[in-house]
C-alpha cells in the first residue's frame, strides 16, 4: 500500500499513474520512479480524480503549461468557464486552476475533477472567505485548513499555499523599499489577514497538518510566492529570495511525509535575470519542480502580455523551470475571455515547445521535422496537421487563397515562392513566373 505517488516510487511500486506519464514521456519508467521518489518529478494525480490523463512536472520532462480561469464578481457565467475548459484541452493545456473568487465554487470545482482529465489546481485562500461567508478578519487559522482539506476531498490534484511567508514578511514589506509590495492575491490576502489577527500565517504554522491532508488525498502542494515581484523594479530583490528560501525548508518538511512538491516562481523579471533565477530556485529547493508565473520581461505592454510571458517562459524553461502558468491578453485588465484563453494557451505552448527544443528532449523536434518536410513538397494538409493550432492555420490561409494556376502555392508569393522554384530547379522543371 501506498499514499502518494512519491510513497510509491520510494517503495519500488510503479503505479498505473507512472507507467503512463513514462509512456507520454518516451521514458523508462523505473527512470521515471527514480526521479518522482527525489521529488524532482511530481505526478499530481488526486485519487478521487478518476477521469484525469496524468501528466509529470520536472525540468527532464516536456514543459507543461497551466490555464488559469473562473468567475469573479463581475462576470460570474459558469457555462463560458466550461467553454474556456473545453477550449483549453482541446489546444493541449496540461492543468486547469480554478481561481473562482465568487459565489458557490464548489460544484464546479467537483464538476472540473468529474469531467476534466487534465490535472485540476485550486487556490484555498480565494475559497476561504466565499465558503464562509465571512469577513477575512472573522477566519480562523482551523477555517482555512478545513478550506484546504475540502479542495482534497472534492479531488483536486494541486494547491496553490502561500506558506512562505510569516511574521517576519510583515516588516520586510512595511519598512522596504518596493515599487508593488505584494501582487499575488492569495499573498495579500494572508498578509491582510496576519496584519488584522496578529497571528502567524495558518499556512505556515500548521504546514505539517497541511502535508497529513495531502498526503491521505495525493494532492500535490505548490508552495505559492507571495513575495513574487509584480513589476522588473522588484524582481529578485530580498523578500522574493527570503520566502524562496523558506520555500525550501518546506519542500524537505513535506518530502519527508512523502508528499508531492512544486514551487512558484517569479512574475515580472527582466530577461537576464530569468536564467540565475532558475538556478537559485534549483540549488534552495533541490531540484523540485518550478512553476513560473510568465515571467513577464516587460511592465508596459498590456494587452499584449501573452507575449511578454511567452518570451520569459521560453527562456525560464529552457533553463529549467517545469510548469508555465499561461498569460493572456487580458493580464492586468480583465478576466480572460474564451479568445484570450485561446490566445495566451498557444503563446504559452509556443514558449514550452521551443524551450524543449532547446533542451534536446527526446523525440521534441519530431514534429517540427516533420513540417519542413510537409513545407518542402507544399503539402497543405499535412502542414495544418503538423500545427500547434490546425484551426487557425486553415483558416488563415483559407481565407486568401491564392489563384488557381498556382494553388500549390500561398498568396504571399504566388509563383515567386522559394520552395516552388527549388522543387522545379532540382527537379529539372522550367521555372514559371509570370
Amino acid at each position: 500500500m501506498y499514499t502518494t505517488q512519491m510513497d510509491a516510487a520510494r517503495q519500488g511500486i510503479k503505479t498505473p499513474q507512472l507507467i503512463r506519464v513514462a509512456e507520454k514521456e518516451h521514458m523508462n519508467p523505473d527512470a521515471l520512479m527514480e526521479l518522482v521518489a527525489k521529488g524532482v518529478v511530481v505526478i499530481p494525480a488526486n485519487k478521487a480524480h478518476k477521469c484525469l490523463d496524468p501528466d509529470g512536472i520536472g525540468s527532464s520532462l516536456t514543459t507543461k503549461i497551466n490555464v488559469n480561469l473562473g468567475i469573479s464578481r463581475d462576470v460570474k457565467d459558469y457555462d463560458i468557464e466550461m467553454e474556456k475548459v473545453k477550449e483549453a484541452v482541446r489546444l493541449g493545456g496540461n492543468a486547469i486552476m480554478d481561481l473562482s473568487s465568487h459565489g458557490n465554487t464548489q460544484p464546479f470545482r467537483k464538476k472540473l475533477t468529474a469531467e476534466c482529465p487534465v490535472m485540476i489546481g485550486t487556490v484555498p485562500v480565494y475559497d476561504a472567505v466565499i465558503h464562509y461567508q465571512r469577513d477575512l478578519n472573522t477566519l480562523t487559522a482551523e477555517d482555512f485548513i478545513d478550506v484546504v482539506r475540502l479542495h482534497a476531498e472534492d479531488g483536486v490534484d494541486f494547491v496553490t499555499l502561500h506558506c512562505g511567508i510569516n511574521k517576519k514578511t510583515l516588516e520586510q514589506i512595511k519598512n522596504g523599499k518596493r515599487k508593488m509590495n505584494i501582487v499575488s492575491r492569495g499573498g495579500s490576502l494572508i498578509y491582510a489577514w496576519m496584519s488584522m489577527t496578529g497571528e502567524e500565517n495558518p499556512f505556515y504554522s500548521h504546514f505539517d497538518e497541511i502535508c497529513d491532508i495531502c498526503a491521505e488525498h495525493d494532492v500535490t502542494i505548490s508552495l505559492g510566492d507571495a513575495c513574487r515581484p509584480g513589476c522588473l523594479a522588484d524582481a529578485t530583490d530580498i523578500s522574493q529570495i527570503d520566502e524562496l528560501i523558506r520555500l525550501g525548508e518546506l519542500t524537505q518538511r513535506a518530502w519527508e511525509k512523502n508528499v508531492q512538491v512544486m514551487v512558484e516562481g517569479p512574475g515580472h523579471v527582466p530577461m537576464d535575470q530569468i536564467a540565475a533565477n532558475m538556478k537559485v530556485q534549483q540549488t534552495i529547493c533541490k531540484g523540485a519542480p518550478f512553476y513560473v508565473l510568465g515571467p513577464l520581461v516587460t511592465d508596459i505592454a498590456p494587452g499584449y502580455d501573452h507575449i511578454t510571458a511567452a518570451i520569459g517562459g521560453a527562456i525560464a524553461a529552457m533553463n529549467g523551470a517545469s510548469f508555465l502558468c499561461y498569460v493572456t491578453p487580458a493580464e492586468h485588465l480583465a478576466l480572460p475571455n474564451v479568445d484570450d484563453v485561446r490566445e495566451g494557451i498557444i503563446a504559452s505552448r509556443i514558449a514550452a515547445h521551443a524551450a524543449d527544443i532547446a533542451k534536446h528532449l527526446p523525440h521534441a523536434r519530431d514534429i517540427d521535422d516533420r513540417m519542413a518536410d510537409a513545407r518542402r513538397v507544399l503539402d497543405w494538409d499535412k502542414q495544418f496537421e503538423c500545427a500547434m493550432d490546425p484551426k487557425t492555420a486553415k483558416q488563415i490561409r483559407d481565407s486568401r487563397l491564392p489563384e488557381d494556376d498556382h494553388s500549390d502555392t500561398c498568396s504571399m508569393c504566388g509563383k515567386f515562392c522559394a520552395v516552388r522554384s527549388m522543387n522545379k530547379a532540382l527537379a529539372g522543371e522550367t521555372i514559371d513566373i509570370l
